[in-house]
């Protein structure tokens, strides 16, 4: 099972997901979108939240809102965080996890530390709380399957994108060479270079 939250803060609302149990998680880990952003309680054991990315957004353009309504789902589906105040909430693009082996369900490490942005919770804010649970929905995804459609799209698009990017440069093209014929036959028209008959030293109008 999978629970969905809409962050309303922004217009269209943002989309945050989490699964119910580790093993929900393991599925998000594994599956989870490239424009994903994972948040988690630095330190403590927590739900893995979501946060799907709109289309050119980036981690660094999530807009404030939006992050204390994650960092506050977070926080308040912990067992340990949801009791403490001034607590620490990580998150990094999904891209950015790594799975070995050797882990226990739910955890994982980091491709790039440095790619891992930190937040600090002052307290549970329950109105937001509230809020993104009036919004709550459970569903049962197959999580592979939209992976796999969500890679398919992208392919869609790319395929398009590079057609129409061809179709460009060879219009492009064709408007070079045309623009490089007129200026050979422009240069050929030019007075000076045009020849007469006396330049030939043939000063007769005869045509015999």
């Amino acid at each position: 099972m999978v629970f969905y939250f809409k962050s309303n803060v922004v217009d269209p609302p943002a989309l945050l997901y989490m699964g119910r149990d580790k093993h929900e998680n393991e599925d998000l880990i594994k599956w989870g979108f490239p424009e994903d952003v994972w948040f988690h309680v630095h330190n403590y054991s927590s739900a893995h939240v979501y946060l799907r990315l709109e289309k050119g957004q980036t981690i660094d353009t999530i807009p404030a809102d939006v992050i204390t309504d994650a960092v506050q789902l977070v926080k308040a589906n912990s067992i340990q965080g949801n009791k403490l105040n001034n607590i620490d909430v990580v998150y990094t693009m999904w891209e950015n996890l790594k799975k070995t082996p050797d882990m226990e369900a739910g955890q994982v490490a980091y491709h790039n530390e440095k790619a891992v942005k930190m937040v600090r919770v002052e307290r549970k804010r329950n109105e937001i709380i509230n809020r993104l649970n009036r919004t709550k929905t459970e569903e049962y995804p197959d999580l592979r399957v939209e992976r796999e459609k969500r890679d398919a799209l992208e392919r869609q698009q790319q395929k398009a994108k590079a057609k129409a990017q061809k179709e460009l440069e060879k219009e492009m093209e064709k408007k070079r060479q045309e623009e490089s014929e007129l200026r050979s036959y422009t240069t050929l028209l030019k007075s000076e270079n045009m020849k007469t008959n006396h330049d030939d030293g043939n000063d007769s109008d005869d045509f015999w």
